[in-house]
């Protein structure tokens, strides 16, 4: 299983999920351009020296992304408050990536179109979101948590 950010928007965000990545040993992929520098002080600073423990891509833009995980056979799992499934109904395999939108923005239309699988977190009515690193946290849990990759 992996973890993948569709250009982030905010470093420290981006920094806490390289930490959350490194702790539990899941890759993560950056899929370019950022809303920062890679070695912006605010990133390091989150991501602390965490970095020099995880595996991570950088992907030079999206096409370039969705050609590897097709090539490697990955299945694509965009979460997202556009969709109805919740993330709690729905069977994790250990080949999927778990797509994350920007911070601001989310992900285009057409990427909702090219994923194999959309699912949402189940929130309170009339909040907007939850922090994107939460959101992370929560779903990368119950992925390993199904998958058996929780130790």
């Amino acid at each position: 299983m992996r973890i993948a950010l569709y250009q982030p928007d905010i470093p420290q965000n981006a920094g806490n999920i390289f930490r959350l990545g490194a702790c539990l040993g899941v890759p993560v992929d950056i899929i370019e351009p950022t809303g920062f520098i890679f070695d912006d002080k605010k990133f390091k600073r989150s991501a602390m020296d965490y970095i020099n423990h995880i595996e991570y891509k950088r992907h030079i833009d999206w096409q370039h992304f969705y050609n590897w995980t097709k090539k490697n056979k990955f299945r694509l799992i965009l979460m997202t408050t556009k969709a109805s499934q919740s993330l709690y109904k729905f069977e994790f395999h250990s080949s999927d990536i778990l797509l994350f939108g920007r911070e601001s923005a989310g992900v285009p239309e057409e990427i909702h179109q090219l994923v194999d699988h959309r699912l949402t977190i189940p929130m309170k009515e009339g909040v907007r979101s939850i922090n994107l690193s939460s959101s992370v946290a929560l779903v990368i849990g119950e992925g390993l948590r199904q998958t058996n990759k929780i130790k």
